[in-house]
Formats: structure tokens, sequence, C-alpha cells
């Protein structure tokens, strides 16, 4: 069951990377990766890179296809390994299991001893995150939540926010066995609590929502309006 509630900032800083969700095939943006759309002269995901990377210890990108595009950010890519293009739920698992992973001696992501218990997911065609985003979303996990997800304006978000590790074998059973594919449906089965965002990224003529998405060239030209005009105030 879902559930809403506010949270406080928390100087706890765990082992916490960041999964790039950008394995969707962008078909509402005539295909390719959206993420790499330019956006105020750079691509999208260096936007969504610049508001993630200071909050997280750090950064995999989730995509299929040939890695060899993503050369230039010098991160690991990790694909996902369920059949069938099933979606964003396929790309929280391939992170969930890279995660797992790094607990092994052979392998040696930068976590300064400390086991990885969560991993934050984003969607890699939001430019305007919240730059508190890992910080109010932590405090649910402290207090038992398994999932902790963004919402803003009346609307959740489900692929942007905290998993425990340890959902893995039962997402994988999900998406394998159960043919699940719908992220909320998942959530559902496990304690998420989705914590509210109110504010906004701000300019002269208006106000943007932090969880805003470039699915359409007509979004893109919306945000690109946006950026090129100077900010006043961010979250």
């Amino acid at each position: 069951m879902q559930e809403t509630r506010a949270a406080e900032p928390t100087p706890l800083k765990p082992a916490i990377p960041a999964i790039l969700l950008a394995g969707g095939k962008s078909s509402r943006m005539g295909g390719g990766d959206k993420c790499l759309r330019s956006l105020a002269g750079r691509p999208i995901l260096d936007h969504v890179i610049e508001r993630i990377r200071p909050q997280v210890t750090g950064l995999v990108i989730n995509a299929n296809g040939h890695a060899a595009r993503f050369d230039s950010y010098r991160l690991p890519v990790v694909p996902d390994d369920i059949a069938g293009q099933p979606g964003p739920l396929a790309g929280i698992l391939a992170g969930l299991d890279w995660a797992a992973l790094q607990a092994r001696p052979a392998h040696g992501f930068e976590t300064g001893g400390r086991q990885i218990d969560y991993v934050l997911t984003v969607s890699t065609d939001c430019p305007f995150l919240p730059l508190d985003l890992v910080s109010r979303l932590l405090p649910t996990m402290a207090e038992g939540a398994e999932i902790a997800i963004a919402e803003s304006n009346g609307r959740r978000h489900p692929v942007i926010g905290l998993w425990r590790v340890s959902l893995r074998m039962d997402l994988r059973k999900a998406l394998a066995l159960e043919h699940l594919r719908k992220v909320e449906a998942f959530c559902d089965r496990h304690r998420t609590v989705a914590v509210n965002f109110e504010g906004a990224v701000n300019f002269p003529g208006g106000a943007v929502d932090p969880f805003f998405n470039a699915n359409t060239p007509e979004d893109l030209a919306v945000a690109e309006r946006l950026w090129a005009q100077p900010r006043r105030q961010q979250i």
C-alpha cells in the first residue's frame, strides 16, 4: 500500500549510487536516445547528471544496445537482462543487481567501505530534478520503507525514487514469472512512501515542476525556453 508523508532532510550519508534510466524506446520523441537530445547546448543527460551527482556516491547508466554511445561519460553502463523490453522495471532491476554485485571483492565501485542498501533511480529525460531529492527521500527508508518515490502537484513519479537492494529477487520474479510491467503495481506489493515535493524551479516567466520530463519534441521546446531564461531559484 502506498502512503504520502512529509520528509525532512537527513545528515546520513550511506553509499547510494544513482541508476540513470535510459533504456526506453523514446517513441514519442521519434526514436533514439531522448537523453542525448540537446537542451541548452548540451545533452539532457548532462543536465540530469549535473543535478544528481552531488547527491549520490556514484552514477550508473541503464541502457540497451551499444554502450559505446555513452563512452564520453566514463560511467558503467548496465543493460536490461529481461527479454522483450518490459519497461522501466527492468532497468530498476538491472540497477539493483549491479548494486548487489558491488559487495563482492572482485568489483571496485567506490563505496568507502559502506554496503549499498539502496539505489536511487531517475529518468534521464528530467532536466530540472530537485537538488535535495536524496536528502528528502532517505528518511523514509530509515523508518522502514522499502521504496520511497517522488510526488509533485498531485502526481506520483514511481521511477524516481530510492529502492532497497533487497527487493531485487522479488522484482525478478515479478518480471520474469508474473510478467508484471507497471512500476506502480510493484510498488503496491511493498511498503512504499511517496514524498511530496511542493517547490518548483522558478523563472521570470513562471515555474516548472521539478519532475517535468521531455517526452516529446514539444516538451523539449518548452524546456529549451525555460532553460534559456535566467533562473531565480532552484530546489
